[in-house]
């Protein structure tokens, strides 16, 4: 599936933002690479996302660090845990 960016929200600010995100897509998917291109604006690099997702009855948390954002053509993110 693809980033619904109104379940992408910021819960603290300052320096490094972090954000939580919700979704029915697995962990992997809402890691991979580009996940996040339509909310570039918005993250900046080392930003935290506390992510909520899964399949069915699977819930999966994961927490992932922005390493590229704020305007570049790709986001990416690395796992944090």
């Amino acid at each position: 599936m693809a980033l619904t960016a109104a379940n992408l929200n910021k819960v603290a600010g300052g320096a490094r933002q972090v954000w939580i995100y919700e979704s029915a897509d697995t962990a992997v998917t809402i890691a991979g690479s580009g996940y996040f291109n339509a909310v570039t604006d918005n993250l900046r690099q080392f930003d935290i996302i506390l992510c909520v997702g899964g399949v069915g009855t699977t819930v999966t948390v994961d927490v992932l660090v922005v390493t590229s954002a704020t305007g570049a053509a790709t986001v990416t993110t690395t796992n944090g845990t």
